[in-house]
C-alpha cells in the first residue's frame, strides 16, 4: 500500500506514536520515496526568495507519482490514438479506453452539457478521468503513494475545473449575461442582492465540494486499512492477525471500486457544472 508492513511494524512498537499518529505520518506527503527492506530515496528540496517570499519547490513522494501519472496517461492516450493509424479496430489496450472514452461522451458529456459542445469540453473531462484515476489506482500499489488524497492536489484539480465552468458559461452568455442569469427569474428585486450574493458563493462551493470528496474518499480508505493492519501489533495477539488481513484486504478491494467511482464523480458533476454554466435558462 502506501509503505511496507515493517515500516508500520517499527513505527507502532517504538512506542512513540501510540496516539495513532503514525497512520497520519504514513499518508501524509514527504521527501523521502519507502522501498524498506530494500532502502529509501531521498528526494532533493530547495526553495527561492522571490521578492521576499520563501517558495518551497521541493520534489515530495507526492510529485513523483503525479509525474509517473501523468506519463501514464499521455503515453496511453498517445498509443490509442497512433493505433488508429495501423487499424480503425482497436485491440487491447486501445480498445479499452476507447469504451471508456465513449462512455464519458454518451453518458456524462452529452447529457450533461450537450452533443454539439462534446468537442470542446470531451478533451478535458476525458483527461481528468484519466489523470484522476491512474492517480488513485496508484496508491493501491506497493510502495506507492496517492496523490489525490493530498488537499493541494484536488485543490489545484478543482481550481481546473472551476476555470473551465466560468469560461464556458462567460464564452456562451457572454461575461454581463452569465453573472446576470446567475439571478433565478421572477425574483423579488428586494431579494436582488441577498440572491445575488448566494449565487456567487454557490460558484465557490461546487468545486470546494469536488475537492473535499475526493481528497476525502482517497484518504479514508487508506486510514482504514492502516488500521486494519496496526492492529496486529497494537494488540500483540497472533489471532488478530487472521481477521485484520482479511477486513484489509475486503477493504483493498473496496478501493478499487472507489478509485474508480471517484474518477467519474469528479468528471460528472464538471461537465454537470459546466452544463448549468452554459444553458442557464434550465
Amino acid at each position: 500500500m502506501i509503505d511496507s508492513t515493517t515500516a508500520i511494524r517499527d513505527t507502532v512498537t517504538s512506542g512513540e506514536n501510540s496516539s495513532g499518529s503514525w497512520i497520519i505520518e504514513h499518508i501524509v506527503d514527504s521527501n523521502v520515496l519507502d522501498f524498506e527492506p530494500f532502502g529509501t530515496i531521498h528526494l532533493p528540496s530547495f526553495e527561492i526568495n522571490l521578492f521576499g517570499l520563501s517558495i518551497h519547490l521541493s520534489i515530495t513522494k507526492h510529485v513523483v507519482f503525479l509525474w509517473i501519472a501523468a506519463i501514464l496517461v499521455a503515453f496511453f492516450l498517445i498509443y490509442t490514438a497512433r493505433s488508429y493509424k495501423k487499424s480503425l479496430i482497436p485491440r487491447g489496450i486501445a480498445n479499452l479506453i476507447e469504451m471508456i472514452i465513449q462512455f464519458i461522451r454518451d453518458e456524462i458529456v452529452t447529457p450533461t452539457i450537450g452533443e454539439k459542445y462534446i468537442p470542446s469540453f470531451l478533451p478535458f473531462l476525458g483527461t481528468v478521468f484519466f489523470f484522476i484515476l491512474t492517480c488513485n489506482l496508484l496508491g493501491l500499489l506497493p510502495y506507492g503513494a496517492t496523490a489525490t488524497s493530498n488537499i493541494s492536489v484536488t485543490a489545484s484539480l478543482a481550481l481546473l475545473s472551476f476555470l473551465m465552468i466560468q469560461l464556458a458559461g462567460m464564452k456562451k452568455n457572454g461575461v454581463i449575461g452569465y453573472f446576470k442569469g446567475l439571478i433565478p427569474h421572477g425574483v423579488p428585486v428586494f431579494l436582488l442582492p441577498i440572491m445575488f450574493v448566494v449565487e456567487v458563493l454557490g460558484l465557490f462551493t461546487k468545486p470546494f465540494a469536488l475537492m473535499i470528496r475526493l481528497f476525502a474518499n482517497m484518504t479514508a480508505g487508506h486510514v482504514v486499512i492502516l488500521a486494519l493492519i496496526g492492529l496486529i501489533f497494537i494488540l500483540k495477539t497472533p489471532f488478530i492477525s487472521p481477521v485484520s488481513i482479511l477486513f484489509a484486504l475486503f477493504i483493498y478491494l473496496l478501493e478499487l471500486l472507489v478509485a474508480l467511482i471517484q474518477a467519474y464523480i469528479f468528471t460528472m458533476l464538471s461537465s454537470l457544472f459546466i452544463g448549468m454554466a452554459i444553458h442557464q435558462e434550465h
